[in-house]
């Protein structure tokens, strides 16, 4: 066969040769509690998702990653999210409580027996922090006179005013008063916190039938990153700790650090969660020197 004919063939046979094309993957299925920032249709292979956990939803421990592989499957992520919980609550006297759960979300009824009345929150709702959104409220007796056996009235109950001193305010918030005055029962005062602070509490207190003011909240501190090296893992997207700025987190917030598995050579990531100011560093986590190779951290390497 001639030189110049086969050199056709050839280009004839590489025009029909089936080119092989890597697979994309699809949007990744997601566990109860999970979410990921930017949901896309499709992914390319080697893109990389990181997982987290919803508002109301508690972290284990592990890798957060899924990668999209050449195969258009996911890989696998230990991550599981678990429904917080709020302290079981205390018998309410002189009452009923009805209620299912009491994870994020549940709600508890109250009701007061025959004779009683309820002093707070007929319904309170365990929130995504893990406390209730009111204190429990109380059954305070209906005074009434009645007719003894003796055939005597019994002391008939005193109609007395009932006033509250001027409300006072709280640190790193205010309220919604400006006037310093005497309030009557059932009156109430709102609360809130200044930028960066968390109301921890009920955002309103009452006056309430003993001249006393119900449970004030607090507004708690936001915490700082103490590390100055490193990767960290916030709201589903991982940092430089010299890139998160402003390097601040709010109270109930969590993060994570990444920690080395020495053995499994394997990096992890363990959570922290800010708490009035104070952020614990979990001990696994090793700042790496001034001089520290961005392949050889944990963040960086394979995930356990």
């Amino acid at each position: 066969m001639a030189p110049s004919l086969s050199s056709l063939l050839i280009c004839l046979l590489a025009l029909y040769t089936p080119v092989a094309s890597k697979k994309e993957c699809g949007r990744p299925s997601l566990g109860d509690g999970m979410d990921l920032e930017g949901l896309q249709r499709v992914y390319s292979p080697g893109d990389v998702v990181v997982l987290s956990c919803k508002r109301g939803y508690t972290p284990t421990s592990g890798s957060r990653t899924i990668i999209c592989t050449a195969s258009g499957h996911w890989t696998k992520s230990r991550l599981k999210c678990s429904t917080k919980s709020c302290s079981f609550p205390d018998a309410l006297d002189h009452g009923d409580m009805d209620f299912v759960d009491i994870v994020y979300q549940s709600t508890i009824n109250y009701t007061c027996h025959e004779g009683y009345i309820l002093q707070g929150a007929s319904s309170i709702e365990c929130l995504h922090d893990g406390q209730w959104s009111d204190p429990p409220p109380k059954c305070t007796r209906n005074e009434r006179g009645s007719c003894s056996t003796n055939g005597d009235w019994t002391e008939p109950p005193e109609c007395k005013l009932v006033t509250c001193s001027a409300p006072t305010g709280i640190n790193n918030g205010y309220m919604n008063i400006h006037d310093k005055r005497e309030y009557g029962f059932k009156e109430t005062v709102k609360y809130g916190c200044n930028i960066d602070y968390v109301l921890d509490g009920p955002v309103e207190i009452e006056c309430l039938q003993t001249g006393d003011w119900s449970i004030k909240p607090a507004c708690r501190v936001p915490c700082k990153v103490d590390i100055k090296r490193g990767r960290i893992l916030y709201n589903g997207r991982t940092f430089w700790i010299k890139d998160f700025e402003p390097n601040k987190i709010s109270h109930g917030e969590v993060l994570s650090v990444y920690c080395m598995n020495k053995e499994k050579k394997c990096g992890y990531a363990v959570s922290t969660q800010c708490i009035d100011g104070k952020l614990k560093i979990p001990e696994c986590f090793e700042e790496p020197s001034d001089k520290f190779d961005d392949d050889s951290l944990p963040s960086e390497i394979a995930q356990c």
